[in-house]
């Protein structure tokens, strides 16, 4: 600031100082203060002037995705001269200052998404404000953490990987996770239904043509821990309703080493969504034939050092008839659903470093299967403790440890009405009610550290598992027997795991774990309720263990071709609903077997992946052989009563080849895969006459094709998939016809957040077979759904 005072004293203190002011000398003062007081002004306008911004320096960025919707997380750079200046992050995007002179780009970037750039000249003027399209990253650039338990980029991951992404997801037809992961080719549930009309038994998963019976052959993960069933490892995949899923990772290949048990065939990673610093709202309402309707919605936000977000999820159908029209009768009804899920998530930071949260989930069912008395019940309850840790490295040359760590476990109760249909489907009888509790508990924890150029990973997990089978026989409409069977597993994995570079052009991941379990207190008791006898037959305690090796080496050719190769050793133990839960399916009965081994697999793959412009192609040719594969085999048939077992069954060979392909052309992205898998059993001791017979619903090829054309207003999108001929038994008697179903999907955005969307599954109205029991069920008819969705 100015001392007026020193400005007198110094230019007119001959005045100030004088005992007599004349009227001359008066005058000239006042005109000094004048001029003085002109000077100050002229000076703070010039200070003011520099302080408000030129209309054309400054600019506001807004950066969204093809929908339209804003992207969270984002940053925004202005480039001049090869130095960059970050954006400020205001309410409705991005403030950023510009050069006076000079040419400058502005540079948006968010993760999951490919870099913009856009170059503005010196010349101008300038928009204020611009808004960035930005679209998804390039497939090899997509960032996993599936491949090794730790990140890295599809690219550099020497295994075979698909990411199916949160747009991907809201722009199926389908509105359920399992319908929406069946555009990957090889991945399947036991039958071709989809889990809105599928008994939750015949609901496990596999991949690459392994086949699954109600267990699955991979494992499914939820924020780190298993979503298979405990008992009977299927998979309720309307647990996870898809607007609390970010993405999910389809790891194809044995991943034992990684994952353990159920990880014969690969696993499958979801990665669930977590609110970010704002506030999120996402939901949606739709309702459509089959008398469907679903609300769902995602709420969340960051409060101080705390985390909060809460997912709500209802769907209902009524379904369709799945017996084929020809063979319906009377006792025949619509197999449909009832579903709620509800999860919730509060996690604090407790400094930069470290956090901890709890989520607890509910989830509950109801279906009708397809008759009058067929019907069965769920209701689960779950709950996640977890947390991470990251300390500061202590030694030179170590960086980015990391400790993660899961609590988890809950309780499950299952009930199911059997029943015997007669001849003609004119009538039903209750032949067994059936309720199956479970409980589980489990730990498990990673550590892993950056050394130099290698990813080390070591961990551990422990998990109790407890389940049983009541169950009350009925004859002739009176109870005549009750049943009781069960057990426990106890089970152990450790491993340990690295992933390095050798130069630019080599990586390679390496990795053992070590698995043991025992199943124990088995028993099944039996009871004839007009006599009051009883019976009890006890198993004695058994363990295994295996060790689960895996290798693979990835070399770059050049930035653009790269080739990969691996080998792994990977098993499954057998479930406790193998070992004590009979069932029943029409006229196939299908009973237990308390000997069951673990099935043991190796598998050896080969592949390259190829990228140029806006085109990712990944080819991988794969071998796997399982040793004492687990089956449900055929013990004898008669008119109305077919009788099976499940059996180690000898030895299975998959030989397979898979491709994906996907290319981006402006605004529309095209992609599709297909899958030859040639899976039959080459070895079996004790029943030669299943030699050279293919896997039960397993078919030699498998396709799918997707495109999807977005701008900021609407979005389109197209779905194919189809498959070869497969069986529904083992001795490859009930054929399964080729098919193939087209979906499409369309949005329309009304505002900045809400959307309408329409949906129709199977425009063509193929009606596949997807079942003999003997009895023919069929696919869904047309199917079709309009909704709102505000994100």
């Amino acid at each position: 600031m100015l001392n007026y005072s020193w400005f007198l004293r110094k230019n007119y203190s001959h005045l100030l100082l004088s005992n007599s002011v004349t009227s001359r000398n008066m005058t000239q003062i006042i005109i000094a203060r004048f001029f003085l007081m002109a000077f100050t002004a002229s000076l703070f306008l010039s200070a003011s002037a520099q302080n408000v911004p030129d209309p054309q320096s400054s600019m506001t960025v807004t950066i969204r995705d093809q929908r339209g919707q804003r992207v969270e997380g984002g940053e925004v750079d202005v480039v001049f001269r090869d130095e960059s200046s970050r954006c400020v992050e205001i309410m409705d995007g991005f403030f950023c200052r510009m050069p006076q002179k000079g040419d400058f780009s502005i540079v948006a970037a968010a993760k999951g998404f490919a870099p913009f750039r856009r170059n503005f000249s010196s010349g101008g003027p300038h928009p204020e404000s611009i808004e960035i399209v930005l679209l998804p990253a390039p497939v090899g650039e997509t960032v996993v953490v599936s491949a090794a338990r730790v990140e890295t980029r599809i690219g550099d991951a020497p295994a075979s990987i698909v990411v199916m992404n949160r747009t991907e997801i809201e722009t199926t037809a389908a509105p359920t996770l399992d319908d929406a992961l069946r555009q990957i080719p090889g991945f399947s549930i036991f039958r071709r239904s989809s889990s809105r009309t599928a008994n939750p038994t015949a609901q496990g998963v596999s991949l690459r043509g392994t086949g699954a019976s109600g267990a699955s052959r991979s494992t499914v993960l939820f924020d780190g821990v298993p979503l298979n069933d405990p008992f009977g490892g299927w998979v309720q995949w309307n647990r996870v309703p898809p607007v609390m899923v970010e993405k999910a990772e389809v790891l194809r290949g044995g991943a034992s080493a990684l994952y353990g048990d159920d990880s014969l065939s690969g696993a499958i990673n979801i990665i669930p969504r977590v609110a970010s610093e704002t506030v999120i709202f996402s939901g949606e309402i739709f309702g459509g034939s089959q008398q469907t309707a679903s609300p769902s919605a995602f709420l969340g936000g960051e409060i101080g050092v705390w985390g909060i977000d809460v997912t709500g999820s209802n769907f209902q159908t009524r379904g369709y008839m799945p017996v084929d029209s020809i063979e319906r009768g009377p006792v025949d009804s619509f197999a449909g659903v009832r579903t709620a899920s509800y999860a919730g998530r509060i996690a604090r930071s407790i400094n930069e470093n470290a956090e901890i949260f709890f989520r607890p989930m509910y989830f509950g069912e109801a279906r009708s299967n397809g008759t009058g008395l067929q019907t069965n019940r769920t209701h689960s309850r779950q709950f996640i403790l977890g947390g991470r840790f990251s300390p500061k490295a202590a030694r030179a040359g170590f960086s980015d440890i990391r400790i993660d760590w899961r609590l988890y476990g809950g309780t499950q109760v299952f009930d199911q009405v059997f029943s015997a249909v007669g001849a003609g489907r004119a009538a039903e009888n209750i032949t067994r009610i059936q309720r199956s509790p479970s409980q589980n508990l489990g730990f498990s924890g990673q550590f892993t550290v950056v050394a130099g150029s290698h990813t080390l990973s070591l961990g551990g997990e422990l998990r109790q598992v407890r389940g049983a089978s009541d169950e009350i026989g009925i004859f002739g409409g009176i109870a005549s027997s009750r049943l009781g069977a069960g057990g426990r597993e106890n089970s152990l994995g450790v491993y340990a795991g690295d992933f390095f570079s050798i130069g630019s052009r080599i990586v390679i991941s390496g990795g053992v774990r070590f698995d043991s379990w025992e199943n124990s207190r088995g028993l099944i008791t039996t009871q004839t309720i007009s006599s009051g006898q009883t019976g009890v037959t006890e198993f004695r305690d058994r363990d295994e263990d295996a060790t689960s090796p895996r290798i693979a080496v990835l070399y770059r050719l050049s930035d653009h071709l790269s080739f990969y190769a691996s080998a792994s050793r990977n098993f499954r133990a057998p479930t406790l609903n193998e070992l004590y839960r009979g069932f029943r399916v029409g006229d196939v009965v299908t009973n237990p077997n308390a000997d069951l081994k673990a099935e043991i697999s190796r598998n050896y793959e080969g592949g390259a992946n190829l990228s140029f412009g806006n085109t990712f192609l990944r080819t991988s040719f794969y071998k796997t052989d399982i040793d004492r594969a687990i089956a449900n085999v055929t013990l004898s048939s008669l008119p109305g009563l077919i009788t099976r077992q499940r059996q180690n069954s000898g030895t299975v060979k998959v030989t397979g080849f898979e491709f994906d392909a996907e290319t981006r052309i402006r605004r529309i992205i095209i992609s599709g895969g297909y899958l030859y898998a040639d899976s039959r059993v080459s070895k079996f001791p004790s029943n030669s006459g299943l030699v050279g017979n293919a896997l039960v619903q397993v078919p030699r090829h498998q396709y799918t094709v997707q495109a999807r054309y977005s701008v900021p207003a609407w979005s389109l999108a197209f779905q194919g998939r189809g498959s070869g001929r497969q069986y529904d038994d083992d001795l490859n008697l009930f054929r399964l016809e080729k098919f193939f179903q087209a979906d499409l999907f369309g949005s329309l955005r009304l505002g900045e957040n809400y959307s309408v969307f329409a949906a129709v599954e199977n425009i063509f109205n193929s009606r596949y077979s997807i079942g003999r029991t003997p009895v023919r069920t069929v696919s869904s008819p047309t199917n079709f759904r309009i909704g709102i969705r505000w994100d």
